[in-house]
């Protein structure tokens, strides 16, 4: 157990393996697991249910500021549980849009380093280390051949029930629109962070890579 309270940033592509790591990572830690994606995700989905134009980036930011977020283990906003309803591929393409929005993005991320200001976190995204936390303890970027995240979305129980029969090559097209459009946003794009440790997945056991993160935790602390 690292001897004061690390902010650990944890970024990459969706189905590279961030959110499985990042919950297990901060749960041996004992430290607190935050999905900033979901956070991306609820808005998108409160402003879809309010009729807010999701391409007015101002309406977007308001609902944002207004929004009573709740994101310990179940997601909730405005007291709604969200936590099934923002994992389907209509809000996959919501968030990336309400993602591309520097005013909304400028609310959430104040959101993010209140969370993580004191430490004792484990913060996943696609901007942490570059933009949340540039200066965060360790910062890890996690990634996987297009294939193999294909597959892990479409069998993560979170998406997978609302994916119905959709194949993965409709998965993988999904994955590679979500990652042009996060790699080519003006603000934040998805990048890997300076010196970030660069993390390849692909066919690697979730329990090994747990244990590449925590050895680079534990490296971190012992300079």
């Amino acid at each position: 157990m690292p001897s004061r309270p690390l902010i650990i940033a944890i970024d990459g592509p969706s189905g590279a393996g961030k959110g499985t790591v990042a919950r297990t990572v901060a749960a041996r830690l004992t430290y607190r697991h935050i999905d900033t994606g979901a956070m991306y995700r609820a808005i998108a989905w409160l402003a879809g249910r309010d009729g807010v134009d999701l391409s007015d980036e101002a309406q977007v930011a308001d609902v944002a500021r207004d929004a009573d977020l709740d994101i310990n283990g179940a997601i909730r906003v405005n007291g709604h549980d969200v936590t099934q309803a923002i994992r389907t591929p209509e809000i996959d393409r919501a968030a990336a849009i309400v993602a591309k929005h520097p005013a909304v993005r400028a609310v959430l991320v104040t959101r993010q380093r209140a969370y993580g200001r004191d430490g004792g976190i484990v913060m996943e995204g696609r901007d942490i280390g570059s933009v949340v936390f540039p200066d965060a303890d360790v910062k890890i970027f996690l990634d996987a051949s297009p294939d193999e995240r294909a597959r892990r979305r479409a069998t993560d129980p979170a998406h997978a029930a609302s994916r119905g029969t959709s194949g993965l090559d409709s998965i993988a097209t999904a994955l590679a629109q979500r990652d042009a459009s996060d790699r080519t946003r003006t603000v934040s794009p998805l990048t890997q962070a300076a010196g970030a440790v660069y993390i390849d997945t692909t066919g690697v056991p979730i329990d090994d890579v747990v244990a590449q993160v925590l050895g680079i935790v534990y490296s971190f602390v012992q300079r």
